[in-house]
C-alpha cells in the first residue's frame, strides 16, 4: 500500500478499514459465538484459561504475539502485542486496549441461555460483557494489519478476574498502562444509544460486624445485648453517609445475623457498597466508617474494607479522545454520545494513573449480567471501524 493512503486522518485508509471490517462481519459474529460458547466464570480458572487459549490462537493467526501471565487462583492474564516490530513501533509509546475474559455466569448457563441470533441481536451469557468487545478488538487489529495501517505498537490486555474486583490483574494492568500513551476500554457502550464513557464512579465495599451477648429472649432478656439491634442502629448512621449532591452513595445490600427468634443475637453483619465520583472523597468516606462507635456498650463493633477501584474522573485528555471519536463516528455515519456511569471497570485503574482513558468502546446492547443479555448486530461493523480508526490515529 502506498504511504499516502496511511496518512493520519486520511479518508482513503478509513474506507479501506471499513471495507475490510465489513467483509469480516460474518466472521466477527462467529468469533463472538465461539467465545460465548466457551463459558468462563471468574471463579473457574480452568474455564477462563480455555477462553484465553482460544483468544491466544486467534492472536497468533493475525500476527500478534502472546505474553501469558500465569496465575494460580484466577484465569491467566493475556498480554497480546501487535506492531512491536521495527516497522510498526516507530519509537512511540504503545496504545492499550483493555478488557476481560471472565463472566458472571456459572458453567452450564448455556443450557438454558444458549447463544442465538434473533431480532437483530446476538444473545447469550457474557455476549455483551464482554465477549463481543474482545472479538471487536481482535477484528479491528486484524483489519489494521491487513490494510497495513498499524503504525504504532498496541497492547491488548485481557484478564480473568475483572468481575470479582481484578485483585490479581490490577498490578499488571497498572504496570503496562504506565508505559502507554492512552487506554481504550472495550467494555460495553452505555445505553441504547451506545455512548462512550468518559467517567465512572469509584467502587468500594465495607463490612460492618457486631458481636453481642446471647441470651434467652424470654428468660434472660436483660442479660442479652443484641448484635442485630446494634447493627440496625449503625446502619441508620451509615445511611446518612450518602451525599447525592456529590454523587456519593452508600448502600447496605446484604445483612446477616441471629440464630433463632427466641435467642438474642450474638452476631450480625452487613455488607455495604460505596460509590464515589471524586477521588478526594475516598479518604473522607473511609474516616466516616472508621469513626463508627457502638451505642450498646455490651457489643463490640468491627469495620473492615475500603475502596476497591478509584473513580475514573472526566479529564481533558479523555474528553479530547472522545471528541476525536465523535468526529470519526460522524464520518462513518452515526452520532456518538458521551456518558458517565456508576459502575466500575479496569479503566478506573488506568485513569487514576493519569493515563488518558476512554471507556465503553465495545458493543452496543443491553442486559449485562441478566438473562436478556444481548448485543445489537447492526452496530458491530461501524463500532469496530471506529475502534480501528481510533487505534490508527492515536
Amino acid at each position: 500500500m502506498a504511504q499516502a493512503t496511511k496518512t493520519k486522518g486520511s479518508t482513503s485508509t478509513q474506507s479501506l478499514l471499513h471495507a475490510a471490517i465489513s467483509a469480516s462481519g460474518t466472521k466477527l459474529i462467529e468469533q463472538i459465538r465461539h467465545l460465548v460458547e466457551i463459558e468462563s466464570p471468574s471463579d473457574d480458572k480452568a474455564a477462563v484459561d480455555r477462553c484465553a487459549d482460544a483468544v491466544a490462537e486467534t492472536t497468533t493467526g493475525i500476527g500478534g504475539r502472546v505474553v501469558r501471565h500465569r496465575q494460580r487462583g484466577f484465569g491467566d492474564v493475556l498480554e497480546l502485542r501487535f506492531g512491536f516490530s521495527a516497522k510498526g513501533g516507530g519509537g512511540c509509546a504503545p496504545l492499550m486496549l483493555l478488557g476481560h475474559l471472565d463472566t458472571v455466569w456459572p458453567l452450564g448457563t448455556l443450557t438454558d441461555m444458549p447463544f442465538r441470533i434473533a431480532k437483530g441481536r446476538a444473545w447469550g451469557p457474557g455476549v455483551l460483557d464482554m465477549k463481543a468487545g474482545v472479538a471487536m478488538g481482535l477484528t479491528a487489529l486484524a483489519a489494521l494489519s491487513e490494510t497495513e495501517a498499524l503504525d504504532r505498537p498496541v497492547i491488548f490486555l485481557l484478564n480473568g478476574d475483572e468481575e470479582v474486583g481484578s485483585t490479581v490483574s490490577r498490578a499488571i494492568t497498572e504496570k503496562l498502562a504506565r508505559e502507554c500513551a492512552a487506554v481504550f476500554v472495550l467494555e460495553p457502550a452505555q445505553g441504547p444509544g451506545g455512548a462512550y464513557k468518559t467517567a465512572r464512579k469509584g467502587v468500594g465495599g465495607y463490612t460492618v460486624r457486631v458481636k453481642g451477648v446471647a441470651a434467652h429472649a424470654g428468660v434472660d432478656f436483660e442479660r442479652g445485648h443484641s448484635a442485630i439491634h446494634e447493627l440496625a442502629w449503625q446502619l441508620e448512621k451509615v445511611r446518612g453517609f450518602t451525599e447525592l449532591d456529590r454523587r456519593l452513595t452508600v448502600n447496605a445490600g446484604v445483612i446477616r445475623g441471629g440464630t433463632r427468634t427466641n435467642v438474642i443475637a450474638a452476631e450480625a453483619e452487613a455488607e455495604v457498597d460505596v460509590r464515589i465520583a471524586r477521588a478526594k472523597d475516598a479518604a473522607r468516606i473511609d474516616r466516616k466508617f472508621r469513626s463508627l462507635r457502638v451505642r450498646d456498650r455490651g457489643c463490640v463493633l468491627h469495620v473492615e474494607g475500603g475502596m476497591n477501584r478509584p473513580p475514573m474522573e472526566r479529564s481533558r485528555a479523555t474528553v479530547a479522545l472522545f471528541r476525536r471519536a465523535a468526529t470519526f463516528a460522524a464520518q462513518i455515519g452515526f452520532e456518538l454520545g458521551e456518558a458517565s456511569t456508576g459502575g466500575g471497570s479496569d479503566g478506573n485503574f488506568t485513569a487514576a494513573l493519569g493515563v488518558a482513558t476512554l471507556d465503553g468502546m465495545g458493543a452496543v446492547g443491553e442486559g449485562a449480567h441478566a438473562s436478556h443479555e444481548s448485543v445489537v448486530l447492526k452496530d458491530l461493523v461501524p463500532r469496530t471501524t471506529l475502534l480501528a480508526e481510533m487505534i490508527r490515529t492515536s
